[in-house]
């Protein structure tokens, strides 16, 4: 009899990214943050959702489970407000 293994599924976990409370937001930063964390957004589209946020919208993305503690605190020093969705 073989053992069993136990893999976890890999999920994506989406986040609601609601405002930046930089003094001066680095659009730059926020964007390759964006594109980094994200599990399907590319550099273009990161760019158009860093506009969106920095003029006051919320944002939706999905990040993968293994990265999620690493793309919170990267949001974190970013001063972006973000929330879980479930």
């Amino acid at each position: 009899m073989m053992p069993f293994l136990f893999v976890p599924l890999q999920k994506n976990m989406k986040l609601n990214l609601l405002s930046c409370d930089a003094a001066k937001p680095n659009k730059r930063a926020i964007a390759k943050c964006i594109a980094e964390i994200s599990s399907n957004i590319d550099d273009a589209l990161a760019q158009e959702l860093t506009d969106i946020l920095l003029e006051g919208d919320a944002v939706d993305i999905e990040i993968e489970q293994k990265n999620y503690n690493s793309a919170l605190r990267a949001l974190r020093k970013l001063d972006i407000d973000y929330e879980i969705v479930e």
